[in-house]
């Protein structure tokens, strides 16, 4: 176990005490109105925390206070973990970006594309071109999510038992080979839906690297970074410091909510949102992006592998907002921001919803996670809690604006 500690003070950072300690005061107000259960809050910069927050619980009903070594399952923060580990495995020359998925899982050789028709009698056909490697990460492939509810291909996933991304009682390979049973919502690369891409990205690497995905992920990610407690399951010694997950409920405050199975080995291995992490864990992470691919010493990926990783991929250079608002979740919001390999990326800080800098990267967790990087002002933050709403905090924009606010050299 290791713990994030502030390194640095704020004013030897180039940043305003009192303006973090009026981000501190706005989140802890919604902890203090039982809207959320606790947080942490970390703000680096140049690699050097110089803020440092926590507040609230862990666990409610127990008593126990969020501290430094709280872990939290991160979710769709996994999403950025895999996506290094594909790229690993592009330097390497085992697999590549135009690669046909097909090359190396021959259950999608032959997908077709929705036209038409209700959900329970579709008109499909024969898709125009393969489905690519970068389609996976970019999320422009066609797949979706069960849970938005918005399209017949969404229905299609709930008959298919697909609701929760998982196939029940399925492992990776398993719910992988049940969506390439299914057609794409559109022709692969042309337009961009928020979907179960990264659980592909997941299978491939597996089928590459002749290793399951958690192994590959340990061995090549999580040990050389010193990420210790980050992980696809929490050990005995962890257990206490798994943070509850909670809910919004009707009458406005929280409640306990089943979360990620996470004691024990889980049989479903997700690319796409299976991880726990600490505070610790994802400075690491979040430092191996912002200095290029490297940390201490060890080097991951070339600096130009990660320049890519962080540039927008999406067609025809547009941000997300061109395709529509239908990710799991909205905040930041898709204006200004495009998508590259496996994080989102700020390409005109006029049209987004908050102050942020041009090239800011990074991406969020369906349990209220969130880091980012800001190259231009070298700056990186990460915002960590336990609440899976059903409805918007608008959390997301006031922390970018307070961080912001925060930045005076």
């Amino acid at each position: 176990m290791a713990l994030l500690r502030q390194e640095v003070d704020p004013g030897e950072a180039g940043l305003d005490a009192k303006a973090l300690d009026r981000l501190d005061q706005h989140v802890a107000h919604l902890v203090d109105e039982g809207r959320l259960p606790g947080f942490l809050v970390a703000v680096s910069r140049g690699g050097r925390v110089a803020h440092l927050t926590t507040h609230g619980h862990r666990d409610i009903a127990a008593g126990l206070p969020v501290e430094a070594d709280t872990l939290y399952r991160i979710y769709s923060m996994t999403k950025p973990v895999t996506s290094v580990a594909a790229l690993i495995l592009m330097e390497e020359g085992a697999l590549g970006l135009d690669d046909p998925v097909a090359d190396h899982l021959p259950e999608f050789a032959e997908q077709r594309v929705y036209t038409g028709g209700p959900g329970d009698g579709p008109a499909t056909r024969p898709a125009r071109q393969p489905l690519l490697v970068r389609h996976l990460m970019t999320h422009t492939a066609g797949l979706t999510f069960a849970f938005y509810h918005c399209h017949p291909v969404d229905a299609l996933y709930r008959e298919a038992g697909l609701e929760s991304a998982v196939l029940p009682g399925s492992d990776l390979a398993g719910t992988v080979a049940a969506y390439a049973r299914l057609p794409l919502q559109f022709e692969p690369g042309t337009q961009w839906n928020y979907s179960v891409a990264t659980n592909v990205l997941g299978r491939i690497i597996e089928v590459v690297s002749g290793r399951p995905l958690d192994e590959f992920v340990t061995d090549r990610i999580l040990r050389p970074l010193g990420m210790r407690d980050a992980g696809f399951q929490v050990t005995g010694e962890q257990a206490g410091r798994l943070a509850e997950l909670y809910g919004d409920t009707d009458a406005g405050g929280i409640e306990p909510i089943p979360g990620l199975p996470l004691h024990g080995r889980p049989r479903f291995l997700s690319g796409s949102g299976g991880m726990v992490a600490t505070a610790y864990d994802v400075h690491r992470f979040s430092e191996l992006l912002r200095r290029r691919g490297e940390l201490d010493g060890v080097r991951l990926l070339a600096p130009a592998t990660v320049d890519l990783m962080t540039r927008n991929h999406l067609p025809g250079g547009v941000d997300l907002r061109a395709f529509g608002s239908r990710p799991a979740h909205d905040e930041p919001g898709n204006d200004g921001v495009g998508f590259g390999l496996g994080v989102s990326v700020v390409i005109d800080p006029s049209r987004t919803q908050a102050p942020t800098g041009l090239g800011t990267y990074g991406w969020s967790g369906v349990a209220t996670t969130t880091f980012w990087v800001d190259p231009g002002r070298d700056l990186s933050v990460q915002f960590l809690t336990q609440l899976r709403p059903r409805r918007s905090l608008k959390l997301y924009p006031e922390l970018k604006r307070l961080v912001h606010e925060a930045v005076i050299d």
